[in-house]
């Protein structure tokens, strides 16, 4: 008796399966590309909305109080407004003049200083801004934007704009989103207009000139 072993078939995947695998994938990539398109797109619509805040915020405390917060004391004529205004700790020093003091432009950030954090006390302890009205330490007390940077806001020279112009300035905004915010809010270039920007995680007394440099921008908006 003899023994016959059969040859076994490998089959592998058809042209139509490959393709249709293709195809899937191709979905797979394009879907997960829009999604981040919209969560970008949706993080520049909370940043156009947080500068129009914050000088809102602003304009409606010295409609107010007649005193640019942070430029608003005595601190013991502040406290006595009682409420969430008992708790707060810094008012201008050494007295109202309509501007911003006690930080430089590098320290815009991570050395807010002085009025430029009454300020942001000031606007929560009057209800124009949410957040804890106690805090008064330079790397807490700024609010975070919508691109994991901080929200700031000053009167000292900045990207090329003037000093004792008010300003608000966010930190840690890719470049794609810089450049559409420039062109949604002024003229989409970073040394001319109302918006300027310059490159890097610290704020820079001049702007840059274009937009071609990889990675992070801090970002200004005149009020």
């Amino acid at each position: 008796m003899s023994n016959f072993a059969g040859k076994s078939k490998q089959s592998g995947f058809t042209l139509i399966e490959i393709a249709i695998v293709l195809v899937i994938v191709g979905l797979l990539l394009g879907g997960v590309l829009q999604g981040q398109q919209l969560i970008e797109n949706a993080r520049i619509r909370g940043a156009v909305n947080d500068f129009t805040g914050v000088s809102t915020a602003i304009y409606s405390y010295q409609d107010q109080y007649r005193r640019l917060p942070g430029d608003d004391g005595p601190l013991a004529t502040l406290q006595a407004r009682g409420g969430n205004w008992a708790t707060i700790t810094a008012a201008s020093t050494p007295g109202p003049n309509g501007l911003l003091a006690g930080a430089a432009v590098a320290n815009t950030f991570t050395g807010a200083s002085g009025e430029h954090i009454g300020l942001w006390q000031h606007l929560r302890a009057a209800g124009y801004v949410a957040g804890d009205q106690t805090i008064a330490a330079a790397g807490t007390i700024l609010p975070s934007n919508p691109f994991g940077g901080q929200t700031a806001v000053t009167s000292v020279l900045a990207v090329g704009l003037p000093l004792n112009t008010l300003k608000v300035c966010m930190s840690n905004v890719p470049q794609a989103a810089a450049l559409a915010l420039d062109t949604r809010l002024d003229d989409g270039k970073p040394d001319t207009g109302s918006f300027r920007a310059s490159a890097g995680t610290a704020l820079s007394a001049t702007a840059a000139t274009n937009y071609s440099t990889a990675g992070v921008y801090a970002v200004c908006k005149t009020m």
